[in-house]
């Protein structure tokens, strides 16, 4: 530790990560300056002509991070980033589910929020660090997974800027969930059993149909087998996921239904059993590309220790290909798989095994062991 002490301003949600991370960080010697971001506030429900704004419980959220803040002793600020975050998120989500594919909002509010607007406050602030309560860890400016299976949520960082790694540090990242709980318990924090948040990144548990319907115009159709046989009908194509079996409303089928594709020609919804090979893929494209890891330097390492003759003109060709591991989910098991990154940046993946519902719009995490290569969105 320096002479000095260094200033860390720490994402405080109200949750039990979080309030731990913020004390871990006070006993280590840090100067420690808790943070709220109100993100999101609630939005307006229009039934039968009228509009009704329900509110989130962001104002309760708040007030446990500052009774934690009060506990500890340190300083709170509360930082409004509501706009932004219906700029960055809200309308990339909703442009998504409207061009058919499906989003994950998770991803980008940690991109754009908490490891960007976030970390220009803490350089407003004189901070030399900023800190969450994710389960993940940042080793020498690379990116781990948590060392919780359980509650790994290094898929949801993959979007976040290289150059902002080295300042982030994620205190619990080496714990497990129920050595959380118990640590907050034995420093008396008051949301030490406070029940974990689910649902969607600051808006919390929404039904995401009606969510959509007061932004995307409802274009009933047919639900169709991948045989065409009609066996119902649907709200519209940006209102169905791949994979999704819950909400179709198909009734008196022997085995329950999936989507496995959409037609947008015919305004169609296809689906099979979970089963049917439609639902199962070897092969994906994907775009936008966030490297965490220099992808020649782990390429060339790969290379010399496979004795790969031909590397030097896949990287004069700006093409290469790289075998790592990687998941199209949030804790999906980890998959065996070649990337080849193409001339223009994006990639082809082929996996060593069939994946289950590779959703367009969603995001494809690659890692090394534990070390997290980066994530890319599925084309």
């Amino acid at each position: 530790m320096p002479d000095h002490k260094p200033k860390v301003l720490v994402g405080m949600s109200g949750g039990v990560d979080s309030s731990l991370s913020a004390a871990l960080l006070l006993e280590q010697g840090y100067e420690v300056i808790g943070g709220f971001m109100k993100n999101w506030s609630g939005s307006t429900k229009t039934t039968n002509d009228s509009e009704e704004f329900i509110e989130c419980d962001w104002r309760s959220e708040r007030r446990d991070a500052m009774r934690v803040a009060a506990q500890l002793g340190i300083p709170f600020l509360t930082f409004d980033f509501e706009k932004e975050y219906r700029a960055k998120v809200v309308d990339y989500m909703v442009k998504t589910y409207a061009a058919g594919r499906t989003p994950n909002p998770d991803v980008m509010c940690n991109k754009f929020m908490k490891f960007d607007l976030f970390l220009r406050e803490a350089d407003k602030l004189g901070c030399d660090f900023v800190a969450t309560g994710h389960y993940a860890r940042q080793v020498d400016g690379q990116l781990l997974a948590g060392a919780d299976p359980n509650k790994d949520q290094s898929y949801f960082l993959c979007q976040m800027p290289r150059k902002a790694l080295r300042r982030v540090l994620f205190p619990v990242g080496e714990m497990l969930k129920p050595q959380v709980r118990e640590e907050a318990e034995k420093r008396g924090l008051v949301v030490a059993q406070k029940k974990d948040s689910t649902g969607v990144c600051f808006i919390g548990e929404i039904n995401m149909t009606e969510f959509l319907a007061d932004y995307i115009e409802k274009s009933p159709g047919k639900i169709v087998t991948t045989n065409g046989e009609v066996v119902g009908d649907h709200q519209g194509l940006p209102f169905y996921t791949i994979g999704q079996r819950e909400g179709l409303e198909i009734g008196g089928l022997e085995m329950p239904y999936y989507v496995v594709g959409k037609n947008a020609e015919r305004n169609e919804i296809i689906v099979s059993s979970n089963f049917h090979e439609a639902l199962y893929r070897t092969e994906l494209t994907a775009a936008e590309m966030n490297w965490l890891v220099d992808p020649f330097v782990f390429a060339r390492r790969q290379s010399a220790n496979e004795a790969i003759s031909n590397s030097i003109d896949c990287f004069a060709l700006l093409a290469m290909t790289i075998k790592c591991k990687a998941r199209i989910r949030y804790r999906q098991p980890l998959e065996n798989c070649e990337v080849t990154v193409l001339e223009d940046g994006s990639l082809n993946v082929k996996f060593s095994a069939p994946q289950r519902a590779v959703t367009p719009g969603q995001f494809i995490v690659f890692y090394d062991g534990d070390v997290v290569l980066g994530g890319a969105v599925i084309t």
